[in-house]
């Protein structure tokens, strides 16, 4: 949605409302007036800010004015209005409409869970058994001779590696070295 047509939508919200006072509207227009891209000529924000023209007058003034200067505008002046007025731009009807889920989109939140699920334990079960495989298929490697090496790393290894599974470990190691 186009911020034009954001800004025609919120355009009796932000007119209608007591919210908007005379200081919040000539804060943005002054910040529409003097931050680049300059928006509004020095003239325009003159013009806007006249304090002899009703603010409803005014507001109404300035938003059609942006509206048929273009998407960019009308941009700057919402980027304004939640510097300005955050709790107002929050409020804004256009703002509710983005807010609400799209029933086809997919809940990341609920995705993220049902990847999750299984927990750390299940994570580690598997690197373990990764590992281990990784270390088996290398000791294993005929082309490699490092099992003197090998048999030093597993023998100071009884707090990482389960007594059970590093006798099984040794022997085979031993098994290897023999033939």
């Amino acid at each position: 949605q186009s911020y034009c047509h954001r800004l025609q939508h919120d355009m009796y919200f932000l007119t209608s409302t007591s919210q908007l006072n005379e200081q919040v509207v000539d804060k943005i227009v002054l910040q529409l007036n003097r931050v680049y891209p300059q928006i509004l000529t020095n003239e325009e924000a003159e013009k806007f800010r006249n304090p002899k023209a009703s603010l409803h007058t005014r507001l109404s003034d300035l938003l059609k004015h942006l509206q048929k200067k273009g998407d960019r505008h009308c941009q700057e002046f919402y980027r304004a209005l939640q510097i300005n007025a955050e709790q107002l731009f929050n409020d804004l009807p256009s703002r509710k409409i983005l807010k609400t889920p799209d029933p086809t989109e997919i809940d990341t939140d609920k995705e993220q869970y049902m990847l999750n699920e299984r927990g750390p334990v299940f994570f580690l079960a598997c690197f373990s058994v990764a590992a281990g495989l990784a270390l088996f298929w290398y000791c294993c490697n005929s082309e490699t001779q490092v099992i003197g090496r090998a048999r030093r790393i597993l023998g100071f290894s009884p707090i990482i590696i389960g007594r059970h599974v590093r006798n099984i470990c040794m022997l085979y190691l031993e098994d290897m070295s023999r033939n």
